[in-house]
């Protein structure tokens, strides 16, 4: 059977789909907050923020087309089908009930509601909001053969006109002048907005959505490796052009927010005053229809792309029911608060960001080292020890000395990717040590 061509059209749609799914809750928060603390800094912080928030998920889409493997589990059993195995299941459970998909509920909630409401209403409204937002957001995920025209084609057109409003008004007429950077922001600007880049989740996530966009184009007839490649990239070049607008937008409010609102709590908060700013109680409405719609779409993409990997590994429960099961616990977590949601994610995603970008490097050298698993197991083995101590640091649990080691003797430690070096000995190492074994096989 022949490859089909992909339609300008369809590309389009796809691109548009992307940029909806990425463009979630950590992508409305972080970059406003990210203004606010960088300051005169902002450009080299969002350039930072940029490389890990849109560079590297667009590579994440790129490597599944690159690749020619269909889902993330045969990617990452390259090194190890057990590694294959804990990876996935911990990725798709930090994108879907753990993280990712309750804090979508609660940034809704936080921004969308909670302005409305007065101080002392307790628990209720949050319940009965995340109730509703994951009943729609599972309505919506029992079929995702329809998905793309959901998503490309309805929530996309309305999300960039919500968003296009708020920014072409703070760009035109800003709140104040750009204030000195915060003290962390002062120095190392570049590797702070970069470790923030990991907070939106969208690599991580570029693992899930991926594999949706290679099933719409199989779904189109595209069989062709070098035709879904170029599809790839040309859809996410689509999606990563409109978040790197969107993004620097956002940044660019966050930093001219501050001589008129003062240092805010979190991005959420910058976004609530800057539209009341602007458009008075109309605003907080916008900024409503921009969170929710935004949130919902990237929580659809997470609740089908979670249910059919857990479908795939556990097929005696069905797809159905798994979206049923995660848009139920979703809802419950979500109730713990944004806050807290936040806190817990920050030490996992630490210690999970680096071991991903490593994986995504490592695809597309994969044919340079002619694929050997002991590459990608030295590589990955030293990569997930920093990290991993750097998460266990990050959760606020006291490791001075070892934290005093890296910082001497392991170059970038101190400004936070103390695992590049690590990474690329470990792949040095695992190639010395395929050499030695003399191994005759070919990896896959």
């Amino acid at each position: 059977m022949s490859s089909q061509k992909a339609p300008l059209s369809f590309v389009i749609v796809t691109g548009l789909m992307l940029f909806a799914l990425f463009f979630g809750a950590g992508n409305l928060i972080f970059p406003a907050m990210l203004g606010q603390s960088a300051g005169t800094n902002l450009w080299l912080a969002s350039l930072g923020f940029i490389i890990t928030g849109v560079g590297l998920p667009f590579i994440t889409i790129l490597a599944f087309g690159f690749s020619g493997k269909n889902d993330v589990q045969s990617l990452a059993s390259r090194a190890h089908p057990l590694f294959g195995i804990i990876f996935t299941v911990v990725l798709y459970l930090s994108l879907g009930p753990l993280f990712a998909l309750p804090r979508t509920g609660s940034v809704s909630y936080e921004i969308g509601i909670k302005p409305f409401l007065s101080n002392d209403v307790g628990f209720l409204p949050l319940l009965i909001f995340t109730i509703i937002y994951f009943g729609i957001a599972c309505l919506l995920s029992i079929n995702p053969s329809k998905m793309l025209d959901i998503v490309g084609k309805i929530l996309t057109p309305l999300l960039l006109i919500f968003i296009g409003i708020l920014i072409v008004v703070a760009i035109i007429n800003p709140m104040g002048e750009i204030q000195s950077p915060a003290a962390k922001y002062s120095d190392n600007s570049f590797f702070k907005g970069f470790k923030e880049g990991y907070l939106t989740m969208d690599t991580l996530a570029g693992f899930a959505f991926g594999i949706i966009v290679i099933n719409a184009i199989k779904d189109k007839g595209i069989t062709s490796r070098k035709e879904v490649l170029g599809f790839c990239m040309k859809a996410g070049l689509i999606a990563a052009t409109l978040l790197v607008i969107v993004y620097t937008s956002i940044t660019y409010v966050g930093a001219t927010s501050v001589e008129k609102l003062g240092q805010l709590g979190n991005g959420g908060d910058v976004l609530a005053q800057a539209s009341n700013h602007f458009f008075g109680p109309a605003g907080a409405v916008l900024l409503g229809l921009i969170v929710i719609a935004a949130c919902l779409t990237t929580s659809i993409g997470l609740i089908t792309a979670c249910s059919t990997y857990f479908n795939k590994i556990l097929p005696a429960v069905s797809y159905k029911s798994y979206v049923v099961i995660f848009s139920v616990f979703s809802a419950a977590v979500a109730n713990v608060g944004l806050s807290k949601l936040i806190s817990i994610t920050v030490p996992v995603l630490t210690a999970l960001y680096p071991v991903a970008i490593v994986l995504i490097v490592l695809t597309f050298f994969h044919s340079f080292f002619k694929g050997k698993s002991e590459v990608y197991l030295g590589s990955l083995l030293l990569t997930a020890i920093i990290s991993v101590m750097d998460g266990i640091v990050a959760s606020g649990i006291k490791m001075e000395a070892v934290s005093d080691l890296f910082t001497q003797y392991l170059p970038l430690y101190s400004v936070g990717v103390g695992w590049v070096i690590p990474a690329i000995i470990g792949g040095v190492l695992g190639y010395m040590i395929y050499l030695m074994k003399g191994d005759p096989k070919e990896a896959y």
